[in-house]
């Protein structure tokens, strides 16, 4: 946002144009500011008595997040809700998008994981050799089913074929 002019220079330009009778449209070009400026000061001055610029509001420093620890353990208990649930059950009046940008910031993800970071090679192994078991029919491959997935995997384990 624009800084606003200084109550000196607002009195300056009111005094050029009311006390030394400077036309509105040469103090603009004179104090290098636009005519619509000069108007709305002239309007202030009107209605409040003053040039000085209206009291800032108070920014709402309501809608962050502060205690971190606190909303780490909230997501843990609401992960499952939407967003904007999550805003809702807050303490406090908070935006969806704060919701958005605060999980952002924790790294939380809801991106699904197949249960494991790693391949098992043991587990694995086992299971092939279950495959291979005559015994074991209530195992089902996808490989007899899907010849392509069966190509990939040899050429997975034996790159040089």
């Amino acid at each position: 946002m624009a800084k606003a002019y200084s109550d000196d220079f607002r009195q300056k330009v009111m005094q050029a144009i009311e006390l030394d009778g400077l036309k509105k449209c040469e103090a603009s070009q004179l104090f290098n500011i636009s005519r619509n400026t000069i108007n709305l000061w002239l309007q202030r001055k009107a209605q409040t008595g003053d040039v000085k610029p209206k009291p800032k509001k108070a920014s709402q420093q309501s809608g962050k997040i502060k205690d971190w620890e606190k909303f780490r353990s909230f997501v843990k208990q609401h992960g499952d809700k939407t967003q904007g649930e999550m805003s809702q059950l807050w303490d406090g009046e908070i935006s969806q998008r704060t919701i958005s940008r605060a999980l952002q910031k924790i790294g939380h993800t809801r991106k699904k994981t197949y249960g494991y970071s790693q391949r098992d090679q043991a587990k694995r192994a086992g299971f092939l050799a279950q495959l291979d078991n005559p015994k074991a029919s209530h195992l089902v491959s996808l490989f007899c089913h899907f010849p392509s997935i069966l190509n990939k995997r040899r050429k997975r384990e034996n790159p040089e074929r």
